[in-house]
């Protein structure tokens, strides 16, 4: 299967957990890949990857939580690629002090990497997309959260609000904007969270693959989900059908 044969996708958080299984996948089905990360060793491993595949792929170090550093990645993939048809934003971090002690630096330093870069990656990549796609990582926390990740869980929702929004604005033509919802995935982020290590977080029933979210995101950023825009699709082993 090639749905992205001759497009070009620009991968954040790709070094590692959902964007790296993302980035491989996109590779595997025939896209042009430019992964973003901030780990150099991981990040040319993921390029050697998928260029072994048989597909192009273009490693960039960049901390999206900078302006400059997105700046230069979009940028620098313009300038070897000509455009930009799927923009995948998974890039994120969390914090885990109770809301009422955290340092408004934190705070921001989250805000800042979790909701701020997708709108400047937007403002940067859709203006040179035609019939492209945008698909942000949102999370359950948006919508059933625990103890101690405000920051996070306030990041999430806000994206989700922004991709409706940005959905009204931008004509589908244009870019199709959506979101994908993973409940507990098995990634570094899941297993380093100590809400998860202590019990605060009580991870129920079925816990994902990277591989089943990269899925999912590939759906929702091929011609297969044409029909779909503004949407968030919750992808975590039924999670949300609890509350």
């Amino acid at each position: 299967m090639f749905r992205f044969q001759n497009k070009i996708c620009l991968v954040t958080g790709a070094t590692s957990g959902i964007g790296r299984a993302t980035a491989l996948r996109l590779g595997r089905e025939g896209a042009t890949v430019v992964c973003l990360g901030r780990e150099v060793k991981e990040g040319h491993e993921v390029e050697a990857e998928i260029k072994a595949g048989g597909s192009e792929a273009l490693f960039i170090k960049a901390d999206v939580g900078r302006d400059a550093d997105l700046v230069h990645a979009v940028a620098q993939t313009l300038a070897r690629f000509q455009r930009i048809d799927v923009l995948i934003n998974d890039a994120a971090m969390m914090t885990y002090t109770p809301i009422l002690e955290l340092d408004p630096a934190d705070w921001d330093q989250v805000l800042n990497v979790n909701l701020r870069a997708l709108f400047r990656l937007c403002q940067l990549c859709v203006p040179h997309m035609q019939g492209g796609a945008v698909v942000a990582i949102s999370s359950v926390h948006a919508f059933q959260s625990t103890p101690n990740v405000v920051p996070y869980a306030a990041s999430k929702g806000g994206l989700e609000a922004f991709v409706r929004g940005l959905s009204l604005e931008v004509p589908h033509t244009q870019a199709r904007i959506n979101a994908v919802a993973p409940g507990a995935v098995e990634t570094p982020m899941l297993r380093s969270n100590p809400n998860v290590v202590n019990g605060t977080e009580k991870i129920t029933g079925q816990i994902g693959t990277p591989e089943e979210l990269a899925a999912a995101i590939c759906f929702l950023a091929s011609d297969e989900a044409s029909f779909i825009n503004g949407s968030t699709l919750a992808v975590d082993g039924g999670r949300l059908a609890q509350l």
